[in-house]
């Protein structure tokens, strides 16, 4: 879908006599998920190991992938012998055919190694940051591990899946006279039960209504009909002119300002804007003048050379949209937030105008503007929606061939894990009690934004799970946003393209 350009001739007309109906714009249910919140002030510690999160995952998830194995491979024989299964990866014994499961770990020379780092101190620069960690001379293994040791990986199944660190998985094979383990069959724990819609809204309506069949809780069967969620990410903010246009295009098409009647209509259907990461372009420090050089400090803030202009800007931008739209922030790399997942939300204080329509500390309903954590799930019209600033599958293009996005959103999903490759290249909060990145509940709608381009596709799970991927481009590189359909799921595309036409 594009802007349509022949609507702007409705707006130059002389005055008539003609009355034009009220717009009101729809109404969004909303109710999101505390999932990702951190504990606060002395209750947040970091002098935790990192690898208890791994076992906090192993433990979660292999119930799950080990009733799918036993269930697919109980009667499988090789040669008259049955396959069995063994508890732990160091009770494999060689020439005997088996299955176990444990914890993906990809020995890749390429990745980053702290204790590489900490040896080479007297570098002048670090190096860059590699684009793929995949070894070109073949150096890369495949390890399967659990808590009572490690065992190394190899088999065409193996080549035929996509795998990073981090994912639980059941292998089937038999370990040959080198020590590794020649993999048949491979099987993941795959998607979790999917709530039905508006279950966690009202669940009663769920429990009478019986059939499974979806059900919109009293009062609210015209509330979200024909509704729109808007989502968008990168709008990349830097402060300087070249930020005016383009987002002034987007803010008057929210607004319903930029279009004619038709559109308008369209438009009012929108009952909500979701921000997915990297609202802020990279930090970009203010230029000093030789003076402010002599006279900055060494140690500590500078405030001198701190640009307040990108945040104020995008402040401008939100506080410009919040009397007519909700808006719901997902912070991204780039952003004001803490750089480790999951991302907390972004401190009201950046947001000296946009606060006043955020909720109270102490409330228990969110506001028409929620600053959210990444990731983020919570509930929209009924719908269990899920997604990112994009973090999470950029690291997993670094382990895996090619660059299909949608395929490793897909395998995320199929994991049941949404950063798995968190904490071993992907930074994060040590967690001792609970892998929050565990997915329990599969969602409707998994979105990630800050792909290089729009793409989107329906998976199904093992019962009839239907799960809508969604990978949201940058708006500052490609002007473009997605309109995702609250009825039928299905989503479309809006582009906003400023003509540059020569002088």
């Amino acid at each position: 879908m594009t802007m349509n350009t022949d609507a702007g001739d409705d707006l130059l007309q002389e005055p008539g006599e003609e009355d034009y109906p009220t717009l009101e714009r729809q109404p969004s249910h909303y109710n999101p998920l505390d999932t990702f919140i951190l504990a606060k002030g002395d209750q947040k510690h970091y002098q935790q190991q990192y690898a208890d999160l791994y076992f906090l995952r192993l433990a979660k998830l292999k119930p799950a992938v080990e009733a799918l194995a036993d269930e697919e491979w109980k009667d499988f024989e090789i040669a008259g012998e049955k396959v069995r299964r063994v508890d732990r990866v160091l009770d494999v014994r060689q020439g005997e055919l088996c299955w176990v499961a444990g914890t993906v770990y990809m020995d890749m020379p390429l990745k980053p190694n702290i204790l590489d780092d900490i040896s080479k101190d007297h570098w002048i620069a670090a190096p860059p940051p590699r684009e793929k960690y995949i070894s070109p001379s073949g150096q890369d293994q495949i390890m399967l591990e659990d808590e009572s040791g490690r065992l190394r990986l190899i088999g065409t199944p193996l080549q035929l899946s996509m795998l990073v660190t981090g994912c639980i998985i059941a292998v089937m094979g038999t370990e040959n006279s080198n020590g590794d383990f020649e993999v048949v069959d491979m099987k993941v724990p795959d998607l979790p039960r999917q709530p039905q819609r508006w279950e966690r809204d009202e669940a009663s309506a769920v429990i009478a209504n019986g059939t499974g069949t979806k059900r919109k809780p009293s009062g609210e069967e015209k509330a979200s009909e024909g509704g729109k969620i808007a989502i968008v990410s990168g709008l990349g903010i830097s402060g300087d002119q070249g930020d005016t246009l383009t987002l002034d295009l987007l803010m008057e098409y929210l607004l319903g300002e930029a279009c004619g009647p038709s559109e308008q209509t369209e438009v009012s259907k929108i009952s909500r804007l979701i921000i997915a990461g990297n609202s802020i372009a990279e930090g970009t420090p203010l230029a000093l003048r030789e003076e402010d050089k002599k006279a900055s400090r060494k140690y500590g803030y500078d405030s001198s050379a701190y640009n307040p202009a990108p945040t104020t800007h995008f402040d401008n931008f939100l506080a410009t949209l919040l009397p007519s739209i909700p808006v719901t922030l997902i912070p991204g790399e780039s952003d004001p937030a803490n750089v480790s997942m999951p991302q907390q939300p972004i401190h009201p204080a950046m947001f000296p105008r946009s606060r006043n329509y955020a909720a109270m500390p102490d409330a228990t309903e969110p506001g028409w503007f929620d600053s959210v954590t990444n990731p983020w799930e919570g509930d929209v019209d009924g719908w269990r929606l899920m997604g990112n600033g994009g973090q999470p599958i950029d690291d997993v293009f670094k382990y895996v061939e090619g660059d299909q996005r949608l395929d490793m959103m897909e395998s995320l999903l199929r994991w049941r894990c949404g950063a798995p490759t968190a904490p071993d290249t992907l930074w994060c909060y040590p967690f001792q009690d609970k892998d929050p990145f565990v997915i329990e509940e599969c969602p409707h709608v998994y979105f990630v934004g800050n792909q290089p381009r729009y793409d989107t596709e329906v998976i199904e799970g093992p019962v009839g799970q239907l799960v809508r991927l969604i990978c949201i481009p940058k708006f500052r590189e490609t002007g473009e946003i997605v309109l995702l359909d609250t009825d039928t799921l299905e989503p479309e595309i809006v582009k906003f393209h400023v003509h540059e036409g020569n002088p």
